[in-house]
């Protein structure tokens, strides 16, 4: 294959090559020992040489270089495992390549050419692989080959597909292409000899839509904050739209959040981006939602089969999954019969003989001795092996951990490590309870000892015997555990509302928890001695919300309870650092412990955060957001009448945040929040969406007749109070009980009405809709909180400059699009990894409007040269400036410049007058920004006075108030610190030695080159240099006169400087001129007056970095490739 040229110093090092052919350019070398007698000595050295060393799996036993004549220095170019494939590629070379060098005069451009037509080569071959994918190899390669030639990005933009569609202009159709890559989208048609192309960013996509009117049959509308794109015309709009929404979803989340929300590693690789992937991914997102498994597990078969349903006394036809750890079902109609196997449980996957009626069987045993039959499997031998192949794999790696366990675990531990304490109050010695109490793990659910009585309840008993009747029978007939068939039955079961000694089994069952806790044994624990005795922020927020949590509930008014919940919260902020801990988490928590054990507690808290949640409980709690913005698409879509009446939805949606956050629990009364919790066990985020929609539509009439915000809350506050449950027949909160009369009272709605009714009306809502809804959502989410973030920095920046409110917001955006050229294009290891490092590494202090967007080095480069007021004439010394600039700015010198810097080197240059133009010159001519070496970074070895210097307070000695005299002295340098402030005083500037004002006329001269009154200039920065040269001399004569009579006067030992041997040198470090003595001989010439005062068009340089920006970087890095 051919390889990336790679420079080999000695060809034949460590005689480990034999050369087989040569000329004068191309060697063919075989690895010593391969195809020789393995007798041989060196044959066997030179094999276990290899065996050790080879560390990155690329030594070949052929490979061809490339030389040059008469030079030491070669490049790999190609290698092979076979000689026939080298031998291939030799050929080649001989046959096209060798006459051609011939007629370069000059062998290292020979070497050049050559060099570079192997990655034409690599490159030509990479399009294959990835043409060779798509269902049509040869077009797509000539549509790759077009998109590159119409846009001119960089080959690491990777085309996806494309579709050829009409993109409306004007109420004009184009025909024309649509081109989707990992980071645009982009269009061209060229009809009637006029060209219509552009580009849209994914990162600039705020929202899609599928659109219908009068002109357009059905179109896909494409909205950026400047403008809307309609797109018509396509043979599979459905495919299209999701493919659109998929890769701005894709690109959002790794461009905007990338630390704040899940993706798949596949996806964060942009190179690895392909349609098919696009395909596998959406399938998979479905498949975890359907069946809430770990976001880690991978989908593996999808095979159309039916299984016996017991219940039924048939078969049922539906679609099998396959992932990582689980066997998964599904009916045909979603949500009618679900089955989930994990592997952990599963004994055996065996073929079965096949019959007329039974064709293809597999049967799937499990470990509670029932087994599962399969039918109508296609590929049925293929499936089984890649099923079993898992299975044994899974068993050998649970076996081992249960080995390790065993080893580890202390037989003769003197203290039990699971106990449970029983106290209801608190005696004497509660620190030392709570002492123990901190590092002992409940063995039992906490409502067993804090069962919450209600006067007047005694019914509930028989409701509870009846409730536990229902479900046995039921497990009997659909099974018990994980595995149980979940039908429409199971469904009005759980919408009664699960007995309490049933509630943390089935909990534990229907989330698939139970799973996890099996095969993580003492992980819990473990965790719990990890995470005690650390403080951080996530442990405060934890101590300050304990006694938040059901105040009122007797389990939270206990040491005991208190205890567990806070090893609980703990131990999964330990677990899960990116979350650590968040607001409602410890209600959620609350809850979990009070129905099941310490251990399952924090095994459905991981199931609930990480699986049936997803990106609810980040830093921003976007999840909960997304669902909140698809809650109001489904208002729209299922209650077309209330949106009608309530135009602004978004007063509905965000009351709505409580209600996916707590799933309820802070806003129904205890026992109805609880049967809420039982169906999003069972149900997942479906039960909340129908169960927020039918609490709606119960009062649509009042919120349609509300005439404000606050009303309108009312309503729904007061509903919801008075939502009951036979569990709680009155309308009291877990933690107010203020009635005690046995009949519910007028008004009362009871919760499994309610969830029944949700069921009814709203039980088509299916979970392949919810996921493609929050796809699209959580575009408009992020963009949302983008507009935030740029409105607030834009309000911390405004106030210090005086560049235009809409120029700023010009410039933010141009500073954010050059943050995103280098990732989508850039070095990784430069402006994606400094991006990267800045978020894991930096201060938690810094707000995230102050680590959203920074600049490395080379981007800040390409923005100078885009709107730096006077480019100089050279390119070199252009970048020199820059450079100095960049180490100015960056004043935390972690080699990223922020926002505010950045405008603030602008407001000088456009804004400010002319001192303080000369003032920023001058500092780019001084340390720090001016270096003894420009390419690198270290400042000058000089014992210059930085411009940061701290201040000092001495003491005064002898004196008698001493104390009140320094604090008098403190109390005077704020008051003068404060004056500077307010007067915008700045600190005295180090002074200029010779080479730093030579190298300061020269930035001068270079700014003049291009401007109309160059020879005007000339003269008078000639005039300035020499008046300035003057008064240096001057300064420089009158300190050696005063030296000389010091010295005299005074004179030093020779060890102190009495004499040097560097005279010249020691003179040139003596010459020095102040920021004034330049600004004060700038001002005696009227046209260098003139040249700073003019006014420059900062609206003009913006339009132009604009259009420029995008051509420019791309043409940029492009050439950067081309010389890799």
């Amino acid at each position: 294959m051919w390889l990336n040229p790679e420079e080999v110093l000695l060809k034949n090092a460590l005689k480990l090559w034999v050369t087989e052919r040569s000329n004068d350019f191309f060697v063919l070398q075989r690895r010593r020992g391969h195809g020789e007698a393995t007798s041989r000595i060196t044959g066997l050295l030179v094999g276990a040489l290899d065996t050790v060393l080879d560390s990155n799996a690329r030594i070949t036993p052929f490979r061809i270089l490339l030389q040059v004549p008469g030079s030491q220095i070669s490049w790999v170019i190609a290698s092979g495992a076979a000689v026939e494939e080298v031998n291939k590629h030799w050929d080649w070379l001989v046959h096209n390549l060798l006459h051609s060098l011939s007629v370069f005069e000059n062998k290292e451009d020979a070497a050049s050419f050559v060099r570079g037509k192997v990655k034409g080569l690599i490159a030509e071959e990479v399009r294959g692989r990835q043409a060779a994918q798509e269902e049509d190899p040869q077009k797509f390669r000539e549509a790759l080959r077009k998109f590159e030639l119409h846009f001119g990005l960089p080959s690491s933009e990777k085309l996806v597909t494309y579709y050829s569609c009409c993109c409306w202009k004007a109420h004009v159709p184009r025909q024309g292409f649509l081109y989707l890559s990992t980071n645009h989208m982009a269009f061209y048609s060229f009809l009637l000899g006029k060209e219509v192309k552009f580009v849209i960013p994914w990162a600039e996509v705020t929202r899609l839509e599928r659109v219908s009117t009068g002109k357009l049959t059905e179109a896909i509308r494409v909205s950026t904050r400047v403008r809307q794109r309609e797109f018509s015309m396509f043979l599979n709009l459905d495919e299209t739209f999701g493919v659109i929404g998929q890769l701005a979803d894709i690109a959002l989340r790794r461009l905007l959040d990338s630390e704040g929300l899940e993706l798949d590693r596949v996806l964060q690789q942009p190179a690895r981006i392909t349609k098919r992937v696009l395909e596998e991914q959406a399938l998979r997102e479905y498949v975890l939602a359907l069946f809430r498994l770990p976001r880690a597990e991978k989908l593996h078969e999808l095979a159309s089969c039916s299984v016996w349903t017991p219940h039924a006394r048939c078969h049922t036809a539906g679609t099998l999954y396959t992932t990582d750890s689980y066997l998964c079902f599904s009916s045909r109609e979603e949500g009618s019969c679900t089955l989930l196997i994990p592997l952990s449980e599963v004994l055996s996957i065996e073929k079965a003989e096949s019959t007329t009626h039974l064709p293809n069987p597999v049967i799937v045993s499990v470990r509670t001795k029932k087994a599962f039959q399969l039918i109508d499997l296609q590929d049925r031998d293929e499936l089984v092996e890649s099923m079993n192949s898992r299975l044994r794999a899974l068993q050998w790696k649970l076996s081992m951990f249960r080995r390790n366990n065993d080893s580890k675990r202390n037989p003769c531990s003197p203290t039990p490590y699971y106990t449970f304490y029983y106290d209801t109050g608190c005696s004497d010695e509660e620190e030392k309870e709570e002492q123990v109490l901190r590092n002992t793990v409940n063995s039992e659910a906490l409502m067993t000892a804090f069962n919450q009585t209600h006067p007047g309840t005694n019914g509930n008993n028989n409701t509870e015997l009846v409730k536990q009747r229902l479900w046995e029978d039921h497990f009997t007939e659909f099974g018990r555990g994980v595995h149980m068939f979940r039908t429409d039955k199971i469904q009005r079961l759980v919408a009664m509302g699960i007995p309490e000694s049933l509630r943390g089994e089935l909990w534990m069952t229907l989330s698939d928890a139970s799973s996890d806790l099996e095969s993580h044994q003492g992980y819990y624990s473990s965790q719990v001695q990890k995470s005690m005795g650390h403080n951080n922020l996530a442990t405060e927020e934890i101590e300050r919300d304990l006694h938040r949590s059901l105040p009122d509930h007797p389990a939270f008014q206990n040491p005991t309870g208190i205890a567990a919940l806070r090893r609980v919260l703990t131990a999964y902020a330990h677990r899960n650092p990116r979350i650590g801990y968040c607001q409602s988490m410890n209600i959620l928590a609350s809850v979990l412990l009070l129905y099941a054990k310490e251990e399952e507690a924090f095994w459905l808290l991981v199931a609930i955060c990480e699986r049936m949640l997803p990106d609810y409980f980040n830093r921003r709690v976007i999840g909960a957001q997304v669902d909140q913005s698809v809650f109001e698409e489904l208002i729209r879509e299922r209650l077309p009448e209330l949106a009608e009446q309530v135009p602004d939805l978004s007063t509905l949606s965000s009351v709505s945040l409580s209600w996916f956050l707590t799933l309820f629990l802070s806003v129904l009364p205890f026992q109805s929040a609880v049967c809420v919790v039982d169906c999003f066990f069972y149900q997942g985020i479906k039960a909340i969406f129908q169960l927020g929609l039918a609490v709606l539509e119960a009062n649509a009439a009042q919120l349609s007749a509300s005439s404000d915000d606050g009303q309108a809350l009312m309503i729904l506050t007061s509903f919801l109070d008075q939502v009951g449950s036979e569990e709680s027949p009155t309308t009291s909160s877990p933690v107010e009980n203020t009635s005690n009369t046995d009949q519910p009272p007028a008004g009362v709605v009871n919760i499994t009405d309610l969830i029944n009714q949700s069921f009814v009306k709203f039980g088509d809502l299916t979970v392949r809709h919810i996921e493609r809804l929050r796809c699209l959502h959580r575009i408009q989410v992020l963009q949302a909180h983008e507009d935030t973030i740029k409105e607030n920095t834009l309000r911390l920046t405004a106030a210090e400059v005086y560049i235009s409110p809409e120029n700023l917001s010009d410039l933010y955006d141009l500073f954010k699009t050059e943050h995103f050229i280098s990732l989508y294009w850039g070095d990784s290891s430069s402006a994606a990894a400094a991006e990267a490092a800045a978020w894991q590494y930096s201060d938690p202090g810094c707000t995230f409007v102050e680590r959203q967007y920074r600049l490395d080095r080379p981007q800040f480069k390409s923005l100078y040269g885009l709107l730096a007021p006077w480019p100089a004439s050279s390119n070199q010394h252009n970048d020199t400036l820059a450079h100095r600039t960049f180490t100015l700015l960056d004043h935390d010198q972690d080699n990223l410049v922020t926002f505010k810097d950045f405008v603030s080197w602008l407001d000088i240059l456009y804004c400010e007058d002319l001192n303080e133009k000369i003032r920023l010159l001058y500092r780019l001519h001084i340390p720090p920004a001016l270096t003894e070496n420009e390419d690198d970074p270290s400042v000058l070895k000089s014992p210059l006075l930085s411009t940061n210097r701290p201040l000092y307070v001495s003491l005064p000695s002898g004196s008698a108030d001493e104390s009140k005299g320094y604090h008098e002295q403190l109390k005077q340098m704020l008051q003068d610190l404060a004056k500077e402030k307010e007067k915008d005083v700045e600190k005295p500037l180090p002074l200029m030695n010779q080479r730093e004002f030579i190298q300061f006329c020269k930035t001068l001269s270079y700014m003049f080159h291009v401007d109309p009154e160059e020879n005007e200039l000339f003269q008078a920065i000639a005039k300035v240099t020499s008046l300035v040269l003057q008064i240096g001399e001057a300064g420089h004569r009158g300190e050696s006169l005063s030296s000389d009579v010091t010295s005299e006067e005074d004179p030093k030992p020779a060890g102190l400087g009495g004499g040097s041997s560097d005279g010249g040198l020691e003179a040139e470090e003596d010459w020095m001129v102040s920021y004034a003595q330049i600004l004060a001989s700038v001002l005696t010439e009227q046209a260098l007056v003139s040249f700073f005062e003019k006014p420059v068009n900062l609206s003009a340089k913006i339009t132009a970095a604009k259009e420029n920006q995008y051509q420019q970087r791309a043409g940029l890095l492009v050439l950067q490739q081309r010389t890799r």
